[in-house]
């Protein structure tokens, strides 16, 4: 007579289970999704830096400083502050208007302007020891670039 092992029928053999080789993928799926989570809070911050808000302060006339700003039209006429100047007198003409105030200068040219009275005119006032801040204008985006 013969004695079964495994609870089964003498002569038929069962195969026995070996061990799990696959991987339990529910942790790595929390872990992840915490992850995400983390990033989706944190990620405006990393774009936008700090936020800072400044206070409102309302104008007042007396202490409003007119600034020297000095426009160059596409004819190469040399304005300053509205008013027409010979490239000449011009360092005399804002030392004379400003005092010792004006310590920089705004530059702003027609886009047409050729590019040599801009370069006298810049050559000028570096000369008269103005710092010299040429004005641009920012480009509309659009969401893409031209």
């Amino acid at each position: 007579m013969a004695i079964g092992v495994n609870g089964g029928s003498p002569g038929t053999r069962r195969r026995s289970v070996g061990t799990l080789s696959e991987i339990n993928v529910t942790p790595f799926v929390d872990v992840v999704l915490v992850l995400l989570i983390i990033f989706m809070l944190t990620a405006h911050v990393m774009e936008f830096g700090i936020e800072i808000d400044v206070p409102k302060v309302r104008s007042v006339r007396e202490t409003a400083q007119d600034l020297p700003i000095v426009q160059i039209s596409k004819d190469g006429l040399i304005y300053l502050n509205k008013d027409a100047v010979n490239i000449n007198d011009l360092g005399k003409v804002i030392h004379d208007r400003f005092g010792g105030k004006a310590k920089g200068v705004y530059v702003r040219a027609d886009k047409d302007t050729v590019f040599q009275p801009i370069a006298t005119v810049l050559a000028e006032l570096g000369a008269q020891g103005f710092q010299v801040n040429v004005v641009t204008q920012p480009e509309e985006t659009s969401g893409r670039r031209k």
